[in-house]
């Protein structure tokens, strides 16, 4: 059997596609790094792959808006190719800016019937600057999210200005929760598992004062993921912030997990 294949978008801005690819690799991918571009001119087409990511970066310079103007391209240029592929059953997922994305191009929270409606944002940190430091994650173990299956916590770096997960709805929130769709929030290291809490955490926590702590959402089928955090920025364990101090063997880190279920269940479906 055929690796899976994974379309890492490139282009504009984004930054992170080298690391993103290695993770896919490690986890048994063939991962493949294609400018937007290509797709919106025909000359590459996302039904050639089976899972799909949009990376971490500063797509478009953040002009507009985190996530806006690139958001704008893949809901505009390849709106049918998206489509397709979410309700074709493919993985995809989005990494910090390439959360904004897809949170912008309405794909997350996104809904059954793909409308690519646009229902929450990511804003400005309150802490009014960029955030650079590491954060604890747990995951919602009743979540239909394909990524984040078999995951309790995971230690991630945030690198982010805009991560501040809101909606004008707020009545969405709880709809989300209930279908399991908050897949990620942060929640203090120091509780017992599990310990998310839907009060905001204190910063820095909660880096961004995101509404009930969401670091990362799902759709409602699971496949379609996005976060703020890095998992692939902790692929290995030599990359976490206290590897010298833990009795630890050098190998594969945290973040791995998210990218080993996606590859696992790409692989199931071929």
């Amino acid at each position: 059997m055929s690796n899976p294949k994974v379309a890492v978008i490139s282009g504009f801005g984004i930054n992170c596609e080298l690391e993103t690819m290695a993770a896919f690799e490690m986890a048994g991918a063939s991962a493949h790094r294609i400018h937007v571009n290509r797709l919106v001119n025909g000359d590459s087409n996302l039904e050639d792959y089976q899972i799909m990511a949009v990376p971490g970066g500063f797509s478009f310079g953040d002009h507009l808006g985190s996530g806006r103007l690139m958001g704008n391209r893949l809901r505009f240029g390849l709106r049918e190719q998206v489509r397709e592929f979410v309700k074709a059953g493919k993985p995809v997922i989005g990494i910090c800016n390439g959360f904004q994305v897809l949170v912008k191009m309405g794909l997350l929270p996104g809904d059954s019937e793909v409308s690519l409606t646009q229902t929450a944002s990511l804003a400005l940190n309150d802490s009014g600057h960029y955030e650079n430091r590491w954060a604890v994650l747990e995951f919602d173990p009743d979540s239909p999210c394909i990524w984040t299956k078999g995951i309790n916590r995971m230690r991630v770096p945030v690198r982010h200005g805009e991560g501040k997960f809101v909606t004008d709805d707020p009545t969405l929130l709880d709809q989300w929760a209930e279908s399991g769709q908050l897949a990620a929030r942060y929640v203090d290291p120091s509780t017992e598992y599990p310990g998310v809490s839907d009060e905001v955490l204190p910063y820095p926590v909660s880096p961004n004062q995101s509404w009930r702590n969401i670091a990362g959402v799902c759709d409602p089928s699971g496949l379609v993921f996005g976060l703020m955090p890095h998992p692939e920025a902790n692929h290995s364990t030599w990359l976490g912030a206290t590897w010298t101090r833990e009795d630890t063997e050098h190998g594969e880190g945290e973040g791995m997990a998210i990218f080993h279920n996606a590859v696992e269940y790409a692989a199931s479906r071929m």
